[in-house]
């Protein structure tokens, strides 16, 4: 008897988005860390080095001309503006990995979770709250990474990105950040059903009341 084709592994895509300071990163990395079944896909950026980070494995550093010539050539699965720097995530890294069995989260901004939502209906998203404003602010501040200017600025744009929660499929708050991890954990794994925005909507009305002002 012939052997049957085996089929197909593939793994999950997430996309999770946050404002800036409310700590995504800092959980994928944790996520990452306890996990082989995961990977993340590199992006590419317009935006200037941080000292502290290395080019191809925080982000691959492009001119803009690059950028905009893999934007041309539609190697982009979703791209966006943010903070007048370029971002951009390469479709084929995205579907090795993904071909490989891993799940793979991609860390981005609304738009490119809208972006990659249209063209794989099958993704899963999950948005990052911070537990109050003050501590957005606190957070942007003491990570020393800017000036108060700029952390203005991306206050100003956090209530831009906050207003799309209701956009994406799991919530949830990095107030303690153990907890919010094994959130995530249990979100990724599959048994996040407690974390679905249909569930955690009236959990979290107060919270997004303030985080909203009307």
């Amino acid at each position: 008897m012939s052997e049957q084709p085996r089929k197909e592994n593939r793994g999950q895509l997430f996309v999770i988005s946050a404002p800036s300071g409310a700590g995504k990163t800092s959980l994928v990395r944790a996520l990452m860390e306890r996990s082989n079944t995961v990977g993340v896909a590199i992006s590419h950026t317009t935006r200037a080095k941080r000292p502290e980070e290395t080019d191809g494995i925080d982000y691959h550093f492009v001119p803009e001309v690059e950028f905009n010539a893999l934007v041309d050539r539609g190697e982009f699965l979703e791209s966006a503006t943010v903070f007048e720097h370029l971002y951009g995530t390469s479709a084929s890294a995205v579907n090795l990995i993904l071909h490989q069995g891993k799940h793979l989260i991609l860390e981005i901004d609304w738009q490119g979770a809208a972006q990659v939502r249209q063209k794989l209906p099958g993704t899963q998203s999950i948005f990052i709250f911070p537990p109050s404003l003050g501590a957005l602010r606190d957070r942007l501040e003491n990570r020393a990474q800017d000036d108060v200017e700029t952390v203005d600025k991306r206050m100003s744009a956090a209530f831009e990105e906050l207003s799309h929660w209701h956009e994406f499929d799991y919530l949830i708050v990095n107030d303690q950040f153990d907890t919010a991890l094994a959130q995530l954990q249990a979100v990724v794994a599959g048994e996040g059903a407690d974390y679905h925005r249909n569930r955690q909507f009236r959990a979290l009305g107060h919270l997004i009341e303030d985080l909203l002002p009307q």
